[in-house]
């Protein structure tokens, strides 16, 4: 324990043989011998590097004092969930001497749910589900807590006994190679479960009546564990919001990079538009120099005088595309499109961070 703790919670036992193979062992014997702290836990697991062995704080729910949740002696005034069941003719599928408990502790849990200011809905309340598709059938009942739906299934369990072929099936199974004499019998009992499901589980998602332990002493869990998958859902939502806005703060960062990347982009090919247009305009006085200094040696005449106002409407086009001849500016740079946009905005969409 002292090595554990003087590591930060956390040592891995490397090597080889029989050495490291007592690790598990000996794992199992601290957490026996009543050394680990109450509110710690102690892990061991195989890893890559060896065996690892962490001692964790034990999460505040489960160090947590529940109340005790009452449960009626009798149904004096049933919530609209429970007088939903109470209306069918084989309420949840039980048979009649477990529905009176059932719907009790249906009840209470209900009342233990609404007081923690959680809402109850009912489900499909006159049948049971086949025993391959108990997790997965609908709900019973559900209870939301924090927008967060807690399905609830509730079953009776079913009594195992060795099954005794009668005549007629011993004389069916050899008459007929397909036919299978069922190893039990299977009858209903007085025991139930409740199933969970919806959210992410803590405890459990199955609660049952065990000897000593009754589901009237489990209600609490039961209750606590809508109360921590509703607080789960609830940080889920918050991180999933966070990180949409982190995300979202992104994408505008990456925005506006793009914007004025976009608008040097724009000033760039401006300013080679204008060396282009310089280059081209420098072209042209060099001709209309070399046209002036052949027209002037030309006799005086019609020709002369045309070519001379060639000369005159030439010079003033080259002076007009000459940028130097207007003092340099910065161009104005249009509002890009979504398109535009793009080529800056590497694995981001111009339409918004979600895309």
């Amino acid at each position: 324990m002292q090595e554990l703790a003087e590591a930060g919670g956390r040592i891995v036992k490397s090597g080889s043989g029989p050495e490291l193979e007592k690790w598990p062992s000996r794992v199992a014997a601290a957490r026996r011998s009543g050394r680990v702290p109450e509110t710690k836990e102690l892990y061991g697991s195989w890893c890559r590097d060896g065996y690892e062995i962490k001692l964790v704080d034990i999460p505040a729910w489960r160090l947590a004092v529940l109340e005790p949740v009452p449960v009626p002696s009798r149904l004096a005034r049933p919530h609209a969930v429970v007088r939903a069941m109470q209306n069918e003719r084989q309420p949840l599928g039980l048979t009649k001497p477990v529905q009176g408990r059932a719907l009790r502790l249906i009840q209470a849990l209900i009342t233990a749910a609404e007081a923690e200011g959680h809402t109850c809905s009912a489900g499909q309340t006159g049948f049971a589900p086949p025993s391959h598709r108990r997790r997965r059938a609908h709900p019973h009942f559900t209870i939301t807590a924090q927008g967060q739906p807690v399905g609830f299934l509730v079953l009776q369990e079913q009594d195992r006994t060795e099954h005794v072929a009668t005549e007629k099936e011993l004389a069916e199974a050899k008459k007929y190679s397909w036919v299978r004499i069922p190893r039990f019998d299977y009858t209903p009992s007085e025991r139930l479960r409740f199933i969970v499901s919806g959210g992410q589980p803590h405890r459990a998602s199955e609660w049952a009546d065990a000897p000593g332990r009754p589901l009237e002493e489990q209600l609490a869990e039961i209750a606590q564990e809508v109360t921590l998958r509703g607080e789960a859902a609830e940080r889920r939502r918050q991180d999933e919001a966070e990180a949409a806005r982190q995300k979202r703060i992104r994408w505008e960062a990456a925005m506006e990079q793009a914007r004025i990347r976009y608008a040097e982009t724009y000033r760039l090919r401006h300013l080679e538009t204008q060396e282009a247009a310089w280059r081209h305009a420098t072209r042209l006085t060099e001709y209309v120099s070399a046209v002036r200094t052949r027209v002037e040696a030309m006799s005086p005449g019609q020709t002369r005088t045309e070519a001379e106002a060639w000369i005159s409407w030439a010079a003033a086009a080259v002076e007009r595309l000459d940028p130097l001849n207007t003092p340099p500016r910065l161009p104005d740079v249009p509002n890009p499109r979504a398109d535009d946009l793009k080529p800056f905005l590497g694995h981001w969409s111009p339409y918004g961070p979600t895309y």
